[in-house]
């Protein structure tokens, strides 16, 4: 049973980032946008929330801390992906081409102020964060040490942001909106929607998620931050088309990739895993195998929104 706990745990840390990231970019495709440049969202959200951990160590330390660099994270990437939003929507630009120029800033950007600050590249922070027990929950039979025992409030926080997408894309009119602009824009400009602010609003999601997703990655996993998100802004992409664009959907397959990055990182740990002897590397490259195998057969029956990365003229019909 420990085993189980075990590897629960693992998938948890893996599974809630892959989540929030896909599913801000899910905001932004549903309006429209194709947002490429979570990866390096992801890297400035981590990078500036890790940097205030490092900063405030000294004088701060628990939940409270944790919650301000979980602000950071998410204020930051929101101001980034506005580098986007405006590239893709006033400038008409190829937004695979925007995307991965921010992609490739935000690493040198974090190295350089990294160096600069402190000599080093690398950031690091002191991890107080883990909840041994959530109080009463964490003493249920069963689900108390599967959920709520050696956690983080980061995982209660991406459960709570899937809820939230749900409501706001199914039960709200800003939700019905963004997804008319994704499908037909200039169908809801003649309805009286303004497709251009709803595009911008979907690109600011995605990235407070993406800068969010940024931090809870490296928190559960690492006790220092050298760049680099590990490939998770892509992984999230293949989440969100495996999951078609869907919530729900997203939220199943962030688990089905979770599980799988935690069997990757935490074989040795797994006895019946461990005594098969395989190379390390073995395991690692399974996520990203899967990856590709998942994308060949999922994309023939895609179910994109129709309009996404077709820049919006609104003197064009």
């Amino acid at each position: 049973m420990n085993v189980i706990y075990f590897i629960v745990q693992q998938t948890m840390y893996f599974m809630i980032p892959l989540m929030i990231v896909a599913l801000g970019a899910m905001f932004s495709e549903r309006s429209g946008i194709i947002n490429i440049a979570l990866e390096g969202i992801m890297t400035m959200g981590a990078f500036t929330g890790i940097l205030f951990l490092n900063f405030t160590g000294n004088s701060m330390s628990g939940q409270l801390q944790l919650i301000l660099a979980v602000l950071i994270s998410m204020a930051t990437g929101l101001i980034f992906s506005l580098f986007h939003a405006y590239a893709s929507i006033n400038m008409k630009a190829d937004q695979v081409i925007s995307g991965t120029a921010l992609n490739m800033f935000a690493p040198a950007f974090a190295v350089f102020v990294a160096r600069v600050i402190q000599g080093v590249q690398q950031v690091t922070f002191n991890n107080t964060f883990r909840i041994n027990s959530v109080p009463v929950l964490g003493k249920i039979p069963f689900l108390g040490p599967l959920l709520f025992q050696n956690a983080y409030i980061t995982t209660y926080i991406g459960f709570a942001i899937l809820l939230l997408s749900l409501l706001v894309l199914y039960k709200t009119r800003f939700g019905l909106r963004l997804r008319s602009c994704g499908e037909h824009p200039h169908a809801a400009d003649s309805a009286g929607i303004n497709v251009y602010r709803m595009q911008y609003a979907g690109v600011m999601i995605s990235g407070a998620l993406g800068g969010l997703g940024g931090l809870v990655f490296i928190v559960p996993t690492s006790t220092n931050f050298n760049a680099d998100v590990a490939g998770y802004g892509f992984l999230a992409l293949a989440v969100l088309i495996f999951g078609q664009w869907k919530p729900l959907n997203i939220m199943m397959a962030s688990l089905f990739f979770g599980l799988m990055k935690a069997i990757a990182a935490s074989y040795s740990g797994i006895p019946f895993l461990s005594a098969f002897g395989i190379p390390s590397y073995f395991y690692k490259m399974i996520p990203y195998i899967i990856t590709l195998i998942v994308l060949i057969f999922t994309s023939r029956n895609s179910q994109a929104p129709k309009a996404e990365g077709i820049p919006y003229d609104k003197g064009q019909r």
